[in-house]
């Protein structure tokens, strides 16, 4: 494939030279002083691309998130895209890269999907140093009383690694204190939402200040700030901080920075690049990790505020595929026609209708084309759509590029130039904990209510006595279900979110409820995808 040099792609973009610092030919970081000239412009329109619940037949929420840029590109309207940045964990297990496909992605993937400009390694090396730093005050002398059975931050590795789940500490050394510890993914972290909702490296000073690390034996947190490594760790960010420029497979610009997974974190990629986006471009294409359940929800009632933004448009992805999965279908049957299953699985698709409808944003419904989507299938879906007031195109980006997501573009576009976003966030931040838990279970998830175990009470109480009670609140639950169990497809009705135990982020402000079985520390399927690059010559 032939790139442009990432130059010509910031010119595109409207960045000048002087603010583009070169990671090789094809990616940079652009420096965040662009801010101070670009500060007079108006914002740009930010486009929302989410999916409905993911399955193993495939969304390609990404795919149609580059597509759409691509499809702009092609009917004249500039745009710019704005992703999350891919983690080894997915690159290397079940998932693999990150990087959309077909004709349709951001290059140059293999970079992209593996360490692309380090800024997984600063997060990474940052929560560890922290880590480090808080066991060896309790080793040397113990001068902040730290408890060591009240230490709640852990350490961290972009990486699936079931054995870091649970682990013993501190062994072998008689000064010691051992402990019980866990490693959470790097993209679960505390630090990946602060550097996600940094306005600025400023504003993420103040935020990891305030991260509580643990409590003392009298009960009292204990924060980064405590710790006295801010400027240490200040010092492994300082480029992670800015945005980085790439192209998509058809030299359009891109910024993708920031990470966080979007069922243990906020899904969403940093404010910083896309506040920088809006100002570049008239349009903004940005997506939000898993289902609008998750994704969705998270971006427009956290980032959105945090920003202080209000996307235009939302853009709905569905595959026939996969609503025939939610209607029952097994994966080696998916490629036939069955209209019944379509029929049932549709109504997953209006549960995440349903949810985007409370936030007062205008939606379209992206159906992301197979090549063994029967006519009778796709007539059924243009018509139910039709019947039901729902915007709808069917795009070809994976097997046609731009060409084939012009449909989608002009519909989107449309949308933008004809219709007013009423948006407002689903719940009230200063309403109760529970309240706020309660209402994203119920209107958002479709849930009957909440089952809490007695940490769970406890620990909200304890959140609420420590001023968290205005948090937002970030929940923690399967990808692959409305409710928590992740066996359950389609649209779940009577049934209960258990909440087992619930974490505090205080740097970023999130009360964070971990539901079901859901873990920070995902395992590797029994063949990885690292496995299946075997065969694959580097």
């Amino acid at each position: 494939m032939d790139l442009l040099p990432i130059g010509e792609i910031a010119k595109k973009a409207g960045i000048e030279d002087r603010f583009v610092e070169p990671y090789g030919k094809y990616k940079a970081k652009i420096d965040l002083s662009l801010f101070d000239e670009l500060a007079n412009r108006p914002d740009g329109k930010l486009v929302l691309v989410t999916a409905i619940t993911p399955t193993k037949a495939g969304e390609g929420k990404t795919t149609t998130s580059v597509a759409l840029a691509d499809g702009f590109a092609k009917i004249g309207q500039k745009a710019m895209l704005c992703l999350r940045e891919p983690s080894l964990g997915p690159v290397f297990g079940l998932k693999g890269g990150a990087t959309g496909g077909g004709k349709v992605t951001v290059e140059p993937q293999e970079d992209i999907n593996l360490h692309f400009t380090g800024d997984m390694h600063a997060l990474t090396s940052s929560i560890n140093l922290i880590a480090a730093v808080l066991d060896n005050s309790i080793y040397q002398g113990n001068p902040l009383n730290i408890d060591p059975e009240k230490v709640v931050w852990k350490r961290s590795l972009d990486m699936n690694d079931r054995a870091l789940r649970s682990i013993t500490i501190s062994q072998n050394d008689p000064k010691a204190t051992p402990r019980h510890d866990e490693f959470q993914i790097t993209v679960a972290s505390e630090l990946m939402a602060i550097l996600c909702l940094a306005t600025s490296p400023e504003d993420f000073l103040r935020r990891l200040s305030n991260i509580i690390v643990a409590y003392t034996y009298d009960n009292k947190p204990i924060t980064v700030k405590d710790l006295q490594v801010t400027h240490a760790v200040m010092r492994l960010m300082r480029d992670a901080f800015k945005p980085n420029l790439v192209q998509t497979a058809e030299h359009n610009p891109a910024f993708i920075h920031g990470g966080p997974f979007a069922n243990i974190a906020h899904g969403c990629s940093s404010i910083i690049a896309t506040k920088m986006a809006l100002k570049l471009a008239p349009i903004v294409v940005t997506e939000a990790g898993f289902g609008a359940d998750l994704g969705a929800e998270k971006f427009l009632d956290i980032k959105c505020r945090e920003a202080g933004v209000a996307p235009s448009a939302v853009v709905l992805v569905a595959t026939i595929r996969a609503l025939k999965s939610h209607g029952g279908v097994a994966f080696e049957e998916l490629g036939k026609e069955n209209l019944e299953a379509l029929a049932a699985g549709i109504e997953n698709l209006e549960a995440h209708i349903d949810a985007i409808k409370h936030y007062g944003v205008p939606y379209v419904i992206a159906i992301n084309h197979f090549a063994d989507d029967s006519e009778a299938e796709v007539k059924w879906l243009r018509d139910f759509c039709e019947k039901k007031g729902h915007r709808v195109a069917f795009l070809d980006g994976f097997l046609k590029g731009g060409e084939g997501s012009t449909e989608l573009a002009k519909l989107v576009k449309h949308v933008l130039e004809t219709e007013e976003s009423h948006y407002h966030p689903l719940y009230d931040v200063k309403a109760p904990l529970k309240d706020k838990i309660l209402k994203i279970c119920k209107e958002i998830y479709g849930a009957d209510g909440v089952e809490y175990t007695e940490e769970a009470l406890q620990q909200l109480a304890r959140f609420e006595e420590l001023g968290f009670g205005d948090a937002y609140i970030c929940m923690a639950k399967t990808p692959q279900s409305l409710s928590d169990d992740p066996k359950v497809l389609g649209r779940p009705r009577n049934y209960m979110i258990h909440v087992r135990e619930v974490r505090l982020s205080a740097g970023a402000r999130f009360v964070v409820p971990l539901t079901g079985a859901v873990l920070t520390m995902p395992g590797l399927p029994k063949i990885p995808a690292a496995v299946k690059m075997e065969d694959k010559p580097w």
